[in-house]
């Protein structure tokens, strides 16, 4: 950590007043509690309240107890928008009022990784020691995801502490509505990112694995910047069907088509780009299952290796669906005799909101379709079981305060 930045202090409370929240409630489960709500700490940064939320797919992997140092009693969730409540005494850009977007990356703004706009990579929001043991370093705060993650309250309450205000609440333009503005806070923002580091292209052949909110949106953005060829792989047919549907791609079911063949009818000599929206959380065959049951491999490799396998020679594997710790059999051969490159990484949202809702405002995209279902927070727990069997063909939850449930979604 940058010894002349300081860290976010750990925040406090007001006894007086109580918010719902959902919190952690240990393995498979969450719960609603009454909590007290978050107070002003220091001088950057800014309370607020929270109109809109939803779950994201690696919040299943806190919800299945795989996420370390996450406690019970934990408030969740790091996708959400709202009115600012109350700002500090040092924020300069924000006012009691405005309608923002929470990132769900905390950056400082003032270290080496936030100056180059990493910021997922801040050196100064978390200081995991438990991290740097995994890694060798340790990465940006997240809100609601664990203290390895640095500890943060997160958005799926009635109020949220944003450290660094000004750095990390996105004012929404008023001609969008809440709903339209969410998707900036991490899956539309995660699948923008996917196809700048692939470097997704004009005239570029497409592989993007997963039909979840963040593959869609990798698909919806691959066709954005002119993608020749999108393909879509999935398990669920619903989901290939919606996204070819919405999104005007090519689907693979990779249950009922030889995956490598298929791909390779469709791109002879490879995929220029292909991206991994799903991660390690499903192996395909007996010895990973095995090797992940026995707990000497955290993370399945299957994915990844299929995608070095279909990148064609000098292409680009972009990985942005979660890898967490260790794999075996990778097949890094491939990787290096192919000449390919390999990348990935957590979302960088303060560089793509903008982007996100100027294209939004043109008409030219639409992520909020990925919203099949809309809850009150009060029963979220329910969403949250909804959203991981992919029940009533579920893709994505709108939570909303109970307040608002029968509001239009709108500023």
């Amino acid at each position: 950590m940058s010894n002349d930045i300081q860290p976010p202090s750990k925040a406090k409370y007001d006894e007086s007043r109580k918010m719902n929240a959902c919190q952690y409630n240990g393995k498979d489960s969450v719960k609603v509690g009454q909590v007290p709500v978050p107070m002003i700490t220091d001088p950057t940064d800014v309370i607020v309240k929270v109109r809109a939320a939803t779950i994201c797919g690696s919040d299943l992997h806190i919800f299945h107890g795989k996420i370390p140092q996450t406690l019970k009693g934990d408030i969740l969730g790091h996708e959400g928008m709202g009115v600012v409540e109350e700002v500090g005494p040092a924020i300069t850009k924000l006012k009691k009022g405005d309608r923002v977007v929470v990132s769900s990356v905390i950056g400082c703004g003032q270290c080496e990784f936030c100056k180059r706009k990493e910021w997922s990579l801040c050196n100064t929001t978390n200081n995991s020691k438990v991290e740097v043991a995994l890694y060798g370093h340790h990465t940006a705060g997240l809100f609601g995801y664990s203290h390895t993650l640095g500890g943060f309250d997160g958005s799926q309450a009635e109020y949220v502490r944003v450290p660094y205000g000004d750095i990390n609440l996105f004012p929404v333009p008023a001609e969008l509505s809440d709903k339209q503005a969410l998707v900036a806070a991490d899956f539309a923002a995660t699948g923008y990112h996917g196809t700048e580091l692939a470097k997704v292209g004009p005239g570029d052949n497409v592989v993007v694995f997963g039909c979840g909110p963040v593959g869609l949106t990798a698909q919806m953005w691959s066709k954005y910047r002119g993608a020749n060829h999108v393909l879509a792989i999935d398990v669920d047919q619903y989901r290939l069907d919606f996204a070819k549907k919405h999104f005007g791609v090519d689907i693979i079911n990779s249950n009922e088509e030889n995956l490598l063949e298929a791909v390779k009818k469709r791109f002879p000599v490879g995929a220029d780009k292909v991206i991994d929206c799903v991660g390690f959380n499903y192996p395909d065959n007996w010895i990973h299952k095995l090797e992940k049951f026995l707990r000497i491999e955290s993370d399945a490799p299957n994915i990844a290796n299929a995608a070095i396998e279909m990148c064609k020679k000098n292409g680009i594997v972009t990985l942005i669906g979660d890898y967490v710790g260790y794999t075996n059999h990778f097949n890094i051969g491939a990787m290096m005799e192919k000449h390919l490159t390999i990348n990935g990484g957590q979302l960088w949202p303060h560089n793509y909101y903008q982007i996100i809702f100027d294209a939004i405002k043109s008409g030219k995209v639409d992520p909020t379709v990925c919203f099949t279902h809309t809850y009150p927070l009060s029963k979220i727990d329910e969403a949250y079981k909804l959203f991981e069997k992919h029940e009533d063909h579920c893709i994505k939850v709108f939570v909303v305060p109970d307040s608002l449930q029968n509001q239009p979604a709108s500023s």
